[in-house]
Formats: C-alpha cells, sequence, structure tokens
C-alpha cells in the first residue's frame, strides 16, 4: 500500500471516528443543544385556570417553576425506599421530579396517588399497597393520571400541544416537559433518569423512547 492512500485510510477513518464521537455526544445531551421559547419560536404559552394553593401563580406556571426548582438541588439518582414518603435526602429517582412538582403547587400527590388505589384498586396491580413507595412508581402514576388529569397528544410533532408544565410518561419513565424548546419547537423535559446523565433539563422528547402518556393537571 502506498504512504499517501495509507495516510488517507488513516484521516478518513480518524475523522469518522471523530464524527461519530459527537455524535453520540450530541445524541445525549452531554454536548448542550440550542434552546428556544415559546415567544422565540411564536408559540402562545399555556395558563392554567386552576391555582391550588393560591399562591397567585397559576398550576401549569408553578408545576414547570417547582420541577426546576426540585432539580436545582442535583438529586443524585438512587432508588430507596423512604418511611416519609418524599425523599428527605440528597437522592431521587424520575418519578420524584414530577411529585415535587406536583407538590410546590399545592397537590400531594402521596395521598392522592394512594386515594386513587383505594377508590379503585382493580386497576391497579398492588397486591400491599403502601402509601410510601406506591406514588413513586412509573407504572402507578400513569394509572393515576389516566384518572385525573387531561389526557394529551402523544404526537410530538403537535409541538405547541406540548407545553411547559405537562406530565410526559414514556415505557419505563417519566418527567416534567420543560418550557425550552429545540429549533424545530419539540420540548426538552426535565428529569432524572440515571447518575451519568448530562443535566436535568434534556433534549430527549424524540429521542427516549416509546411515550405512552401525556398530561396537564386540571
Amino acid at each position: 500500500m502506498k504512504p499517501k492512500h495509507k495516510n488517507w485510510i488513516c484521516t478518513s477513518l480518524g475523522l469518522a471516528l471523530i464524527s461519530l464521537i459527537i455524535f453520540i455526544l450530541y445524541r445525549y445531551n452531554y454536548i448542550p443543544h440550542p434552546k428556544y421559547t415559546n415567544e422565540e419560536l411564536g408559540y402562545t404559552t399555556y395558563i392554567s385556570i386552576y391555582d391550588k394553593d393560591q399562591d397567585g401563580i397559576d398550576d401549569q406556571t408553578d408545576i414547570l417553576t417547582s420541577a426546576i426548582l426540585y432539580t436545582e438541588t442535583e438529586p443524585k439518582y438512587k432508588s430507596k425506599y423512604y418511611t416519609t414518603g418524599y425523599p428527605n435526602d440528597e437522592y431521587g429517582v424520575c418519578t420524584d421530579v414530577v411529585a415535587f412538582a406536583l407538590k410546590g403547587a399545592g397537590y400531594d400527590l402521596m395521598t392522592l396517588v394512594q386515594n386513587d388505589i383505594t377508590a379503585h384498586p382493580d386497576t391497579y396491580d398492588i397486591d400491599e399497597p403502601d402509601s410510601n413507595i406506591d406514588f413513586r412508581r412509573v407504572r402507578n402514576l400513569k394509572i393515576y393520571f389516566q384518572h385525573t388529569a387531561i389526557p394529551l397528544t402523544l404526537d410530538i410533532t403537535k409541538t405547541e400541544e406540548w407545553q411547559g408544565g405537562d406530565i410526559v410518561i414514556f415505557e419505563k419513565h417519566i418527567g416534567i416537559v420543560s418550557d425550552n424548546r429545540n429549533k424545530k419547537g419539540i420540548p426538552f423535559v426535565i428529569h432524572n433518569a440515571n447518575p451519568i446523565q448530562a443535566s436535568y433539563e434534556e433534549d430527549i422528547l424524540e429521542t427516549w423512547g416509546t411515550i405512552v402518556g401525556h398530561y396537564r393537571i386540571s
């Protein structure tokens, strides 16, 4: 093999490897994605008519703000059982983002889920209900929100129908929809998925996996 040809192959392979690394880093949000607001994209921001905790902030905004405030505490991802129900240390999982987001808006998800399990036991696959953990399981939250929240589109191309403060449920994951969007108008998600994720707000709605629920608190 001629030296020049060999060098060309090595250069091409090197560039291909670099491109692959950049793609992976971007795909998993280690390279930050540009963010756009509703105003920048010409979307109308949804404002709820409800204010559960009567703090002068509508529920939709309150839920979004509370999710952001919770993730600003930088909870480390770890699945643990708490006799307090709500985690009271530096750890948490995906469902805790939703639980604390709703709690900040005046909704005690632990009690609400427990009440719904008591009222509709046949719809939950639970042998022995435990209020300390039942509200921290994705499968239970999916059923609870089916019973109590407003179901919305699962089609992410209907971008304006996805609003900050909505709840998105994947097959084994859950998060709060952000008010920041990518250049296509698809919103970011505020979530806690694993110990090595790049940040708590990521552009994952179209890449994480199958979306099985999209809800808005009524």
